[in-house]
């Protein structure tokens, strides 16, 4: 029974050693600070990600805005111009010719989808890849281009 007691106590014994002893290891712990760092930085490219991904939403938004803001801008120039310079001819007003090309108060037109096919399709086999020997005319009566 003294035999199993000290086989039993040096097993355990042996596993608190090893466990002791990879705890205690400096690989161990650069295994540990190695995995700290991996976590850090990939939280840190998440956060990079997001603040990329924010930037650009932002910028789109501002561009919006500033397109919008032009055209109401350009819209004000052109009723302006012809208010205040109605003798101006049409030519001299760089704001009439464009203002007037493009309305943007009134809704634009969509064009209408139809279903005919365009006119460069055939109706059915052109016979395009079709074999076939062409005949050659050989006429007295045709000129040939000289």
């Amino acid at each position: 029974m003294a035999f199993l007691y000290a086989a039993v106590g040096l097993v355990i014994g042996l596993i608190i050693g090893i466990i002791i002893a990879r705890l205690m290891t400096p690989e161990y712990k650069k295994h540990k600070q190695i995995q700290k760092e991996l976590e850090a930085t990939k939280f840190e490219l998440e956060q990079h990600r997001q603040d990329l991904s924010d930037h650009f939403s932002n910028s789109a938004e501002m561009l919006d805005t500033l397109g919008k803001n032009y055209t109401k801008l350009y819209q004000h120039m052109a009723q302006t111009s012809s208010d205040l310079l109605p003798d101006l001819p049409k030519q001299d007003n760089p704001f009439v010719t464009q203002s007037s090309e493009t309305p943007s108060d009134e809704p634009r037109k969509t064009e209408e989808v139809t279903e005919v096919q365009p006119k460069d399709y055939a109706n059915g086999a052109t016979g395009l890849l079709k074999e076939e020997k062409k005949t050659v005319l050989n006429s007295p009566e045709i000129n040939k281009a000289s």
